[in-house]
């Protein structure tokens, strides 16, 4: 039976059922985080995002106040998990590596974390959002597992070198890292990352010791 369109508003519950702003703060932050991963802060606007999302531009910017808050909520969303670095200091060499190479192969999913970066990072405002966000979450965490002098200096250096294979491998298609043998390719990453991680203050004692 067809609706008579002269009657009154329906006061049934469920007709003006309120939203879920929990699942929609969620689903404008999955959008956000693809939209920046795919396009980089400066190539996508709150309406795309917001479309993404089966919500207004209004609506994103009341849960979220603007597009650079949202982009630093996204960066959490990004940066907080163990995507690369570990937790177990004792064999943090070897999966660093494993990781790594695992991340980088062909395919691997393309919505990570470094895409993140590496689109954003032109714009001044969001590279210090992310720098930030790197060094709370990655950096400072990579530092707590390492001992000896200069633990941060060598966790920096050691994002680095990620961030270098994985634009060479991952981005750039470096013909000589995609068709290496994932295993060769993390024992030698692995070597790599076990002389930055190496407490330096043992090597000097260790070489005094064998003088």
């Amino acid at each position: 039976m067809k609706e008579d369109p002269s009657a009154p508003p329906s006061t049934d519950p469920a007709a003006k059922r309120p939203r879920d702003a929990k699942a929609t703060r969620e689903a404008i932050l999955r959008s956000a985080v693809e939209a920046f991963t795919r396009f980089g802060y400066d190539g996508v606007g709150v309406r795309e995002i917001a479309k993404s999302a089966g919500v207004t531009a209004m609506l994103v910017n009341r849960y979220f106040g603007s597009k650079e808050e949202l982009f630093a909520e996204a960066v959490e969303e990004s940066f907080a998990p163990r995507t690369v670095v570990t937790d177990d200091p004792r064999t943090l060499s070897r999966d660093v590596a494993r990781v790594l190479v695992d991340r980088t192969a062909p395919e691997a999913d393309h919505l990570d974390p470094f895409l993140l970066m590496l689109l954003s990072a032109p714009n001044r405002r969001s590279a210090e959002i992310m720098r930030e966000g790197i060094e709370r979450h990655v950096e400072r965490h990579l530092a707590g597992l390492l001992t000896g002098t200069g633990a941060r200096e060598r966790a920096g250096l050691a994002l680095s070198l990620i961030a270098g294979v994985w634009l060479m491998r991952k981005v750039i298609g470096d013909t000589a890292l995609l068709q290496a043998e994932g295993d060769d390719l993390a024992r030698r990453l692995e070597a790599v990352f076990e002389l930055l991680f190496r407490d330096p203050e043992r090597e000097e004692d260790a070489g005094v010791q064998d003088a």
